[in-house]
Parts: structure tokens; sequence; C-alpha cells
């Protein structure tokens, strides 16, 4: 099963022109600006002189989710450090923690692991940080997330956990393989099927998956 084409389009149309607002916007927010540019001696010089930590920009970005979609770990440390809220959401339901989870960026996340992030908090898919970081290959992301406490079997809007994402995006490969196996250890439940009720196992099984088929027979897969 795939994600209709219709949806990645427009979930990829959505992304560019919120990345473009960013871009436009940073340069009319100095804190946002000096958050782009990891920063963080100009970060202290703006919070000093009143710049207001979580203020929003065009696309709804706070200074710190613009540093963890650039990846700007000393940006980040700074504003966090400082107070920055982790659970902020832009227009699109990013926050620094999903955004750093999904992209595998772990330095920031475990920063917002360790500053209250919000492990019940979904994106606009309905799915936890750990859904896209299995579905992305992210072994220590995955490994991370369980330590912390992500459900490993919420359900997202299109029926899936991270599991069934792990195996319908994934591409049956190691990393994808040491994710299933963490999954499965975590406690996932290896007969959570999809919307159509397609098990994880039938999905494997399609696609040829053979080492992660094992997997889940030996974990009571059906």
């Amino acid at each position: 099963m795939a994600r209709p084409l219709a949806m990645v389009a427009c979930v990829f149309a959505m992304c560019v022109c919120v990345r473009a607002i960013s871009g436009e916007s940073v340069g009319q927010y100095p804190l946002h600006a000096a958050a782009a540019q990891d920063d963080a001696a100009a970060i202290g010089r703006l919070l000093s002189e009143g710049a207001e930590l979580d203020r929003r920009d065009g696309s709804g970005s706070t200074p710190l989710l613009v540093a963890t979609r650039e990846n700007r770990v000393r940006a980040a440390r700074a504003l966090i450090d400082a107070g920055a809220d982790v659970n902020a959401k832009d227009r699109i339901e990013d926050s620094a923690y999903l955004y750093a989870g999904a992209r595998g960026q772990l330095d920031i996340l475990k920063m917002t692991l360790a500053h209250g992030a919000d492990l019940r908090s979904t994106n606009r898919y309905g799915g936890t940080a750990l859904i896209p970081a299995a579905e992305r290959g992210h072994v220590e992301t995955v490994r991370t997330l369980i330590e912390a406490g992500v459900a490993v079997d919420h359900v997202n809007a299109l029926g899936w956990t991270a599991l069934l994402e792990a195996i319908i995006l994934g591409d049956g490969g190691e990393r994808h393989q040491r994710i299933v196996d963490l999954l499965l250890q975590a406690g996932a439940d290896p007969n959570i099927a999809d919307g159509a009720g397609v098990t994880p196992l039938r999905h494997a099984r399609s696609r040829g998956y053979r080492e992660i088929e094992a997997a889940l027979l030996a974990a009571g897969g059906r």
C-alpha cells in the first residue's frame, strides 16, 4: 500500500510553501534570523534586549523551530536553555520536538526530551514522532523515542502504527529491519492491521521482506 500520490503532491507543495514563507520572514525577525544562522551569541544578545523568545513568523514558526528545521544545534541549545517552548507548533502542526524526531536530528531531539517534550503530541497526520522516525529509517531516533516512553502502538490518521509505516514505507533493508526489531522488543503488537485489515506480516510478505517477515512470525505475527 502506498500513500496516495495526490496526498504526497499536496503535502510536498505545502511544505515548500511554508519553507518559502519562513525563508522570507526570517529577515523580518532578528531572533529567527540568528537561529537560522546558528548564532548563539546573537540569540543571547537579542534576548537580553527583550526579544520575544517564542515569537511567531509568517509560517507560525518560533525561532526554535527555525533552528530545528536547519539543524542548528547551538542555536537550538541557546533557545531551549532560555526556556523556548519545544512543543510550540507552526501552521502545519510541526514543533521542534516533532520535527527533530521525524528528521532524525538526535542532538536537538534529546534536548527537547530533556525540556518537556510532549510525548503524546501528534503531527498533521495524527502521528507521534516515533512513526515518521520509523518510516525514514532513523534507528537511534526510534530507540531514543521508545526509551523516552512514546507509545509504540499509536495509530495515526492513515490507520498506521510505527511498525506498519516501517514496513509499508520502508525499504526492507538493515535499518528498517533493526527498527522493526526495536519496536517488537518494546512490545509493539505485530497484529495491528491497517485500515484495510492488512497486517504487518502480510505487508512484509507481499514485499518480499524476508527478515522482517521472520521477526514478525517470531513475535506472533499472523
